[in-house]
C-alpha cells in the first residue's frame, strides 16, 4: 500500500490524536507509510510517532485557512488515501479533494456526538454545521463514526441515511497490560479501596459530580478517590475537596504518560461524564480486569458495557445514584476474565485492520 495521510488539528494529548498515533504505529509494522498532516505542527504526541512517519504542517492557525494548503498537499503528494478526523476538518477534506482533483480515497471520522458537543454554540452555528455536513459528507468515500450513537447523531444532523455511516470503534485496548507494574507512590499502602478515574480536568467530565458521590460513601470504607489527569478545572476541584473536608482522600496527581500502573493497582473505575464520543478509558480499565461504573451518557459507555452487562450504568448528573452504584460495585466480586475478554473487542490490532479494510477495500 502507498502512503496514507492523516489530517488532524495537531498532536496534542487528545483521544482522537492518540488513536491515530497508535494506528500509525501498527501500520508502520506492516509497511504502510503514514504522513500526519497537521493544521498546526504542535503537540506532545509528536515525540511518540514511529520513526518512519512523516509530518507536514499546514501552518493554518485558523480553520478557515486550511483549505488551500490542503489542496496543494493533495496535488503534490497524492497519497493513496486521506483520513480526516473531527469536524470541521471532516468537511474541509472532501472539499479540498474535489478542488484538487484528488483521485485517492477520502475517509472522514467523527469522534464525538456533534449535536451535544456544539449544542450550546447557538442556532447559527448549528445551521452552518448541518449545511457543511449535508454538502461535504457525500463527497467522502467513507464516513466513520466511533460509536453507533455518533453514527445515529450524524445521520440526523446531515440528513444522510444511517447506512451511509460505518461504525469502527476506537482501538482502546492496546495489549500493553503489565501485571507486575509497581504501585504508584500516591496510592501505595492505602488502607481501603482505590477508586480511579482518568480524564482531562474539564467540565464535561463532571469530576465535581464524582467527588460529590464519593463524599457520600461511608467513612468506614476508608476509600481513596484518584482523579488522574490535568486541566482547567483543577482549582475548582481543589476548592470542592477542601469544602467537603476530603483532603488526603481525593487525590489529583496530574497527568500520567502511562496510566497502566494506576489501573493495575485500583479496585474500581468510574466515569462520570455528561457525554463521551466513545469512552476509551472504560476499555483501558476493562483490559486490566477493573470493574466499571459509568454514567449512561451519550454515546459510548452503554455500547462498551453492553447496556450494563459488563458494568453499572447510572443516570447522568445523579450523585446519589452514582454513589450507590460505586458502593455496590465495591462490595461485589467482578468477573475479571469476562471484562478482559470484552476489552479484546476493541483491540488495537483488530481496529487497525478494520481501518485498512476501508482504506483499501
Amino acid at each position: 500500500m502507498d502512503q496514507v495521510a492523516i489530517l488532524l488539528p495537531n498532536l496534542r494529548l487528545g483521544g482522537a490524536e492518540k488513536l491515530h498515533v497508535n494506528l500509525a504505529d501498527v501500520w508502520a509494522g506492516i509497511d504502510v507509510s503514514v504522513v500526519f498532516v497537521l493544521r498546526c505542527e504542535e503537540g506532545e504526541l509528536l515525540d511518540n510517532l514511529p520513526p518512519s512517519t512523516e509530518v507536514v504542517g499546514l501552518d493554518a492557525c485558523r480553520v478557515r485557512n486550511v483549505l488551500w494548503p490542503l489542496v496543494n498537499f493533495l496535488k503534490e503528494t497524492k497519497p493513496e488515501a486521506i483520513i480526516a478526523a473531527m469536524w470541521p476538518l471532516t468537511v474541509i477534506a472532501p472539499l479540498a479533494a474535489l478542488v484538487a482533483g484528488y483521485k485517492g480515497r477520502v475517509i472522514i471520522s467523527e469522534h464525538s456526538p456533534l449535536s451535544v458537543a456544539y449544542g450550546r454554540h447557538g442556532r447559527l452555528h448549528r445551521l452552518f454545521m448541518r449545511a457543511s455536513q449535508r454538502l461535504c459528507y457525500p463527497l467522502a468515500d467513507v464516513r466513520i463514526a466511533v460509536s453507533t450513537g455518533i453514527a445515529d447523531d450524524l445521520a440526523r444532523l446531515s440528513g444522510l441515511s444511517r447506512e451511509k455511516f460505518t461504525v469502527i470503534h476506537n482501538p482502546a485496548a492496546l495489549g500493553k497490560v503489565d501485571v507486575n507494574a509497581p504501585c504508584p507512590e500516591q496510592i501505595s499502602g492505602r488502607p481501603g479501596p482505590i477508586i480511579l478515574t482518568v480524564g482531562t480536568l474539564k467540565s464535561v467530565k463532571r469530576h465535581d459530580l464524582l467527588i460529590e458521590a464519593f463524599s457520600r460513601l461511608p467513612a468506614s470504607l476508608e476509600a481513596t478517590l484518584c482523579i488522574l489527569g490535568e486541566g482547567q478545572m483543577r482549582e475548582q476541584l481543589e476548592g470542592q475537596i477542601d469544602r467537603l473536608g476530603l483532603q488526603g482522600r481525593v487525590l489529583l496527581p496530574g497527568f500520567a504518560v502511562d496510566p497502566g500502573p494506576w489501573y493495575a493497582h485500583s479496585d474500581l473505575f468510574v466515569l462520570s461524564s455528561d457525554y463521551e464520543g466513545f469512552g476509551n478509558v472504560i476499555v483501558e480499565a476493562m483490559e486490566h480486569g477493573l470493574p466499571v461504573v459509568s454514567t449512561d451518557c451519550p454515546v459510548g459507555p452503554t455500547e462498551i458495557l453492553a447496556a450494563g452487562q459488563y458494568g453499572a450504568l447510572v443516570p447522568v448528573g445523579d450523585a446519589h445514584a452514582l454513589s450507590q452504584a460505586i458502593l455496590a460495585a465495591l462490595t461485589e466480586k467482578g468477573d475479571q476474565a469476562a471484562l478482559k475478554l470484552r476489552a479484546e473487542d476493541f483491540s488495537l490490532q483488530r481496529i487497525a485492520h478494520k481501518y485498512l479494510d476501508v482504506i483499501s477495500p
